[in-house]
């Protein structure tokens, strides 16, 4: 459906694309994840022809889309200020593509009754937009982006006003609806919850470039890298030396899995991978703090050595005080020796 070759975007002398290579398939949901200035709206202006491109091409359904306007492009588009018409009720605002398009009023007022069932706001054509929440107004824009049936659905940042509450079940429903519409999507996030829910395949960016693509599983269980590691969240990367099934790091030795790449690499110990021990029984810590994440604490150890700090998770009923002193002791599975940045 999508396909980017070699993709560049220069702002003045800055490279904020470089080199992009993406394929969406048809009927595939796939969200672009990264920090701010990674190029990732960037990609989704070039790709509806909002951003001129340097280097490269663009190709919707295998035809190169070089001088192709916006509206001939036959992509949908929802914003994260979602940029509803104030002055026209939901009606009019999720008919305008089709208006647009030159649909006849009759076909117009049948697809929108469809629309509103759809994104789950039935009976409410007359509303004003104003009277709206900020999740139904969020439906009406999809509901809009959906109306002249693209052939591919881009978002940017389409839950990113919205409470998190909100954003879970939201999420969920997106999922569905584009499940049950075979909808084609190329969404942007900097929320990796969202990105992981809502997701087929997520494409990590960093400083205009492609860092992983992959399953929301395989990018979880695999960060490509440390960056990669760190920006889902991962505290616990080092520098180690890897030999056989064991790792040098400052945290003393480490258990690898079996078949792990060898030499100097940056290692990633899940928070769940390090289990708090008994003095005595592995690396000496001091809990340096607590913080609740549910059903279960994330702890903060100060190894007394001086190595960096490890973070582990523990359950509500065995979570140890501040101050107090506990071992780590780390978990083979819980521990992935990362590619070199």
């Amino acid at each position: 459906m999508l396909t980017t070759e070699n993709v560049g975007v220069r702002f003045g002398e800055r490279a904020v694309l470089d080199g992009v290579d993406l394929a969406v398939a048809e009927h595939e949901i796939v969200c672009v994840l990264g920090p701010s200035g990674s190029g990732k709206s960037t990609l989704l202006r070039a790709v509806a022809g909002l951003q001129p491109v340097h280097t490269g091409r663009v190709l919707l359904g295998g035809a190169d889309q070089a001088g192709v306007p916006v509206h001939r492009r036959g992509v949908g588009l929802m914003f994260q200020d979602h940029q509803l018409f104030p002055q026209r009720d939901v009606a009019g605002n999720v008919a305008f593509g089709l208006r647009m398009h030159g649909v006849p009023r009759a076909e117009q007022a049948l697809r929108v009754e469809e629309l509103l069932e759809l994104v789950g706001l039935p009976g409410a054509a007359r509303r004003a937009v104003a009277s709206l929440s900020g999740g139904e107004q969020q439906r009406v824009a999809l509901a809009r982006a959906l109306a002249p049936r693209p052939r591919l659905l881009m978002l940017d940042e389409p839950l990113g006003q919205l409470d998190r509450g909100l954003r879970e079940r939201l999420v969920g429903e997106l999922r569905a609806l584009f499940g049950r519409l075979g909808t084609t999507v190329l969404a942007v996030t900097h929320d990796q919850g969202e990105a992981f829910a809502l997701a087929d395949r997520v494409v990590v960016m960093r400083d205009g470039r492609i860092a992983q693509t992959g399953t929301p599983s395989e990018v979880w269980q695999r960060p490509a890298d440390a960056f990669v590691a760190r920006f889902l969240g991962f505290d616990n990367v080092v520098d180690a030396q890897v030999t056989g099934q064991a790792a040098d790091t400052p945290w003393g030795k480490v258990p690898v899995p079996a078949g792990s790449p060898q030499g100097g690499r940056p290692l990633l110990v899940r928070p769940g991978g390090v289990r708090l021990a008994a003095p005595g029984e592995g690396l000496a810590c001091v809990v340096d703090a607590r913080a609740f994440r549910g059903d279960r604490v994330a702890v903060r150890l100060r190894p007394v050595d001086g190595a960096p700090p490890i973070e582990a998770l523990c359950p509500l009923d065995a979570a140890p005080a501040e101050g107090a002193a506990v071992d780590a002791v780390f978990t083979e599975a819980d521990v992935v020796v990362l590619e070199r940045g």
